[in-house]
């Protein structure tokens, strides 16, 4: 992997995103993965759950619309805002949430025109939105278009360009170009072999392919920890293609690991090695 900054010099990363107390999924994952590679977090909890919903029926603390305009605000003017040169966005828990932050990130942006946002639109996967549809309509239409990185799986990606799920790798890629966001990301993309499946990065300057074998039943939280690990070679100075491969072997290497152990979660806490220096190889094509 490519240096990191010296310690003295190294950026904090503002991640909005769900929070569990069992698990690593949402901000539990992107601030681990961060924080493992060298970068504070300031972290703002879009819902607090005991658990993935997707585990059983888990209670849901959702933060008033107030609460979080007040909190955000806070952050916006505190003395050490200049510390921040990235945000991260996951899972909202609703529209009035992705007003207020949409909001802050345009502040924000208007201090610092080099502020770097990565936006996750979670919401929803092969059986589809999970979400309220005002809520991915509020991510279409108000955080997409101000993100620099988006990075959806393919469901995510067919739903905001309003098409059918793509079936190839060059209907994907024509679809993330439909995408306001510069660049996007594309996890879970399809690929040649029913074996296989790969992370997509497109952008006006190219079109690269990172494949891995397909895991059966994974984890969740894949895509947490895809766009965090991302984010964290992007500060780290990695151009595109160099992140592309790391990435996808650090998020591989960690899903593989705890498929092999029967885990139903990531285990960040003992793979983080695999976030600062995969051993695994990843072959990285352009398309």
């Amino acid at each position: 992997m490519s240096s990191m900054p010296d310690q003295a010099t190294k950026p904090a990363v503002i991640s909005i995103s769900s929070q569990v107390a069992r698990g690593s999924v949402g901000n539990r994952c992107a601030v681990f993965a961060l924080e493992t590679c060298g970068f504070p977090v300031w972290m703002v909890p879009t819902v607090i759950l005991p658990w993935h919903p997707g585990h059983g029926q888990a209670t849901k603390i959702i933060p008033e619309a107030e609460q979080l305009y007040n909190f955000l605000n806070d952050i916006t003017n505190s003395p050490w805002i200049g510390e921040v040169k990235a945000i991260l966005t996951g899972y909202m828990a609703n529209a009035k949430q992705i007003a207020i932050v949409s909001d802050m990130i345009k502040t924000l942006r208007a201090k610092n025109p080099d502020l770097i946002y990565i936006c996750d639109p979670v919401i929803g996967d092969a059986g589809g939105l999970y979400v309220l549809e005002e809520t991915a309509v509020a991510i279409r239409d108000q955080l997409l278009p101000i993100s620099d990185i988006a990075t959806p799986n393919l469901y995510e990606l067919a739903w905001l360009s309003g098409s059918e799920v793509p079936a190839s790798i060059q209907e994907t890629v024509q679809l993330a170009k439909t995408l306001p966001p510069p660049s996007v990301l594309v996890t879970s993309a399809p690929n040649t072999s029913d074996s296989k499946i790969g992370n997509l990065f497109v952008s006006d300057r190219e079109t690269l392919l990172a494949t891995h074998e397909r895991m059966e039943n994974p984890p969740n939280g894949t895509g947490d920890l895809t766009a965090a690990v991302f984010l964290a070679n992007l500060l780290s100075g990695s151009e595109f293609r160099d992140n592309l491969e790391l990435t996808t072997a650090s998020v591989f290497e960690v899903l593989r690991n705890a498929t092999g152990r029967g885990s139903d979660e990531l285990m960040l806490e003992t793979d983080a090695p695999s976030l600062l220096d995969p051993r695994v190889k990843i072959e990285v094509v352009e398309v």
